[in-house]
């Protein structure tokens, strides 16, 4: 695998939302393999792909994003992004109330929107995102009173249709472990490079009686049920390209279509045709 081409320097500031701009969009344009170095803000941001794929990493979890899918990242958490398919990524930036997390959500959904939480995009978020201005703060096209008004009417759409986004059961956990960090990071990288826990306890160099404690303690799991969390997200990635549903299973390891079918139903309660959409 290559290493990852990393990322200029960063420029959210010339993005930050603002009372009077208080949602904001920045571009960017990235090639498979770079990676943007770990980073937070003090704003919210919801981290959208109009084409490609690319992997969002924070602490506890890292998260697959394909154009049908984008990710919740509420304000200060740390996280690094990286480009699995050259991707025209789209982040969108949320000025957040003082001591609220989510996009002015009543106070019973708040503690949902204080962590990080994969979201479906309707078409409506989709066009509306497409919609907002890229320029940054400095550009020497600013933006004129009129399309500030435009600006704020699309904003308020798109806060309206991020209450209504559907949170969607995607997202690999990660472990403080470093053993056992280090081996979850290989099963990201190709899930399908050994078949059974056992393999996997050999290449970290670690018992598969370890491994399987470590699951159970770190991430609430076991490695069977982790895995299939994986799959899932690569699984969508590939969906994402508009692979036929049995070469994804068959390059996720499955013999048949039909077994991977139970495994989505299992896992998400729902068949292949309505969770890859």
């Amino acid at each position: 695998m290559a290493e990852p081409v990393p990322m200029g320097p960063l420029t959210p500031h010339l993005y930050a939302p603002t009372t009077e701009r208080p949602v904001r969009a920045k571009l960017h344009r990235m090639r498979t393999d770079v990676r943007i170095v770990p980073h937070s803000h003090p704003w919210a941001q919801l981290t959208f792909a109009a084409k490609g794929v690319v992997r969002l990493t924070v602490e506890h979890g890292t998260y697959l994003v394909p154009p049908s899918r984008a990710v919740w990242i509420p304000p200060g958490v740390e996280h690094a992004v990286s480009v699995v398919e050259d991707a025209d990524l789209r982040n969108v930036h949320l000025l957040q109330a003082a001591g609220r997390c989510g996009p002015q959500v009543p106070r019973a959904e708040e503690a949902a929107w204080a962590q990080c939480r994969v979201l479906e995009v309707s078409d409506l978020l989709r066009a509306l995102i497409l919609e907002m201005d890229v320029r940054p703060d400095g550009h020497p096209d600013q933006p004129r009173p009129e399309d500030l008004q435009r600006e704020r009417r699309i904003a308020a759409l798109v806060l309206d249709e991020l209450r209504r986004a559907k949170p969607v059961r995607l997202g690999v956990a990660m472990p403080m472990d470093k053993r056992l960090r280090s081996l979850c990071e290989a099963v990201l990288d190709d899930p399908v490079r050994h078949p059974t826990l056992d393999d996997w306890a050999r290449d970290a160099g670690a018992s598969p009686r370890t491994v399987a404690r470590l699951f159970r303690q770190e991430l609430g799991t076991t490695f069977v049920q982790w895995r299939h969390q994986v799959l899932l997200a690569k699984a969508l990635a590939m969906a994402a390209r508009k692979l036929p549903m049995g070469t994804i299973a068959a390059e996720l390891g499955y013999a048949s279509a039909s077994a991977f079918t139970a495994m989505v139903r299992r896992s998400v309660g729902a068949p292949p045709s309505e969770f890859f959409v």
